[in-house]
């Protein structure tokens, strides 16, 4: 049997660190349901300490999803889930982004006007990556 999944990156501040990447990758803030929120809080199954307020929407404080505009079945859904530490070491792991025809300069330079920072530049043979790291240091790449 083969498995699904989703990746999950770790956050001080998920909701705007999902508003980032889901600009970074051209991807979708997946859409909070309030009603569901206050139902839920009503009935007693959270409490109101559970949610905040992000761009003037109620929404879970635990996390923020993002996927692709084509849906799940194009890419896996990305997480990002509160954690109380901030982050410390390099990542074990990390995203790679395609910029498929665009170029990956002008990517790297849009996202470091948008909080990005330059980490450094690498080099395998013909292959060229410019690594970042978001607002919150999480390590990414970027390349063709």
């Amino acid at each position: 049997m083969a498995y699904t999944f989703q990746v999950t990156i770790d956050s001080a501040e998920p909701h705007p660190l999902a508003d980032w990447w889901a600009d970074a990758l051209g991807w979708e803030v997946e859409p909070t349901d309030e009603e569901f929120i206050r139902t839920t809080v009503a009935a007693g199954h959270a409490r109101e300490e559970d949610t905040t307020t992000h761009r003037g929407v109620l929404v879970w404080k635990a996390g923020a999803a993002i996927r692709h505009p084509e849906g799940l079945d194009r890419a896996p859904r990305i997480l990002f889930q509160l954690v109380p530490e901030s982050k410390t070491v390099k990542n074990r792991v990390h995203l790679d982004v395609r910029t498929g025809s665009d170029d990956p300069q002008e990517v790297v330079r849009r996202l470091i006007a948008k909080g990005a920072r330059h980490l450094h530049e690498g080099r395998q043979g013909p292959f060229t990556w410019t690594t970042l790291a978001d607002p919150q240091g999480n390590e990414l790449c970027v390349s063709h």
